[in-house]
């Protein structure tokens, strides 16, 4: 029996039990679109957090407390701090620093007329926008004459704006508002840079000048954390040498004990969000890829029952002259194809879902070429693995013995 004509008997059986085909592949589109889908989220997840480190600049470096001790073992933070004094020996002696950027926070509730709201209050310097690269919607932020001489002045993140029941940026702006009983004035109101993460919203929060927040609000002069800008990439490295030095003398650290406190740099966030996000991924990409084998499994089931319900077929085929190999041929394209067709559709409904998902749900997702060739090729394998035990049993069948089935 010539190929040509293998293939389209195959073709033929598939089309004459149309239904059972598109049952069977249904595992498979299943699969496929999982797959896809599942790494189209996990892609753009990804992206997305990249984007956003990116955003904040490439010579941004990170002060944060470090661990300490306490009985022989490490704590999360134990007694190891960092101070607004630190942030000022950074600033008198640093050498190879181009900007320093402390913060002190807490959550508060805020008043506004007959509404309130808890968030984020955040006590920082004038140069806030600057080094953390955020803009102004509305209004201005304030300046170093306002931090310095504790000026009850306050910059709203979006999200607190609307969570005070007012519809525009504009409203707010030159009203009072009222943290811990303290009245404050609204003088700007920052632009909506999206929620990074479920535990992380940086609109829903207030700037305040860092020497109001310390004596007026918060009673604390502990940051949460140190940004620093290195002059340039070239010079990151030096900036961090710096950095350890000044503050190993002013936590009076002798030499050979650790450091109390961690600098980051960005690439340092990016290498690792980037590989908690990739673990992610293909964790569930590998059970999304359970239902390709599932699909698999049920192609193979189909393709037993078609070989015995077709078992007199197939000793008509070799009386006349068909060989094992025409007959393994057949049944293993059947199963093949099978599984083509359900990686096309597979692709299709995962493509689409993930846009679904992007637009209704505003998911960031992309779909990527690997994932698309990985998901169709698999698809593939599953039908040669799964069709090649049914096709074997088919193409062994004694011609006389299958004659005489009924």
């Amino acid at each position: 029996m010539l190929i040509g004509e293998t293939i389209r008997v195959a073709l033929g059986a598939l089309r004459a039990n149309t239904l059972r085909s598109l049952l069977t592949m249904l595992g498979i589109v299943i699969g496929v679109s999982a797959v896809i889908a599942v790494v189209a989220l996990g892609r753009g997840a990804q992206k997305q957090v990249n984007d956003r480190i990116s955003a904040l600049g490439t010579t941004l470096l990170t002060i944060n407390p470090g661990q300490g001790m306490m009985g022989g073992v490490r704590t999360g933070g134990g007694g190891a701090k960092l101070t607004i004094d630190d942030a000022t020996a950074l600033v008198d002696r640093g050498e190879k620093i181009a900007a320093v950027q402390p913060e002190i926070n807490g959550n508060l509730q805020v008043q506004f007329l007959n509404k309130n709201t808890n968030t984020s209050i955040v006590g920082s310097t004038s140069n806030y926008p600057e080094v953390r690269k955020y803009e102004i919607a509305t209004g201005r932020f304030f300046n170093n004459t306002e931090d310095q001489t504790r000026q009850r002045v306050a910059v709203l993140g979006p999200t607190v704006v609307s969570n005070l029941g007012l519809q525009s940026n504009e409203a707010i702006v030159g009203e009072q508002i009222r943290i811990r009983g303290i009245q404050f004035t609204v003088v700007g109101v920052f632009k909506s840079k999206g929620q990074a993460s479920a535990f992380s919203n940086p609109d829903d929060q207030i700037l305040l000048p860092i020497q109001t927040a310390r004596f007026r609000v918060l009673g604390t002069n502990r940051v949460r954390s140190i940004s620093v800008l290195a002059p340039s990439e070239a010079e990151i490295p030096e900036t961090m040498g710096d950095i350890q030095k000044i503050l190993r003398r002013e936590h009076k650290l002798r030499a050979g004990k650790d450091d109390d406190f961690q600098i980051r740099n960005q690439s340092d966030f990016l290498n690792t969000l980037g590989e908690t996000t990739a673990v992610f991924s293909l964790l569930l990409a590998g059970i999304a890829a359970v239902s390709l084998v599932v699909g698999g499994i049920g192609i193979m089931n189909i393709m037993l029952v078609s070989v015995t319900e077709r078992t007199r077929e197939i000793g008509v085929r070799k009386a006349l002259g068909a060989t094992k190999m025409n007959i393994l041929f057949q049944f293993l394209i059947e199963a093949v194809v099978l599984c083509l067709l359900g990686g096309m559709l597979g692709i299709i409904v995962g493509a689409g879902g993930a846009m679904a998902f992007s637009k209704f749900f505003h998911w960031s997702t992309e779909v990527g070429l690997s994932s698309v060739v990985v998901a169709f090729g698999f698809s593939a394998f599953v039908g040669v693995v799964f069709g090649v035990y049914p096709a074997r049993r088919a193409a062994g069948l004694d011609p006389i013995v299958a004659l005489r089935y009924e």
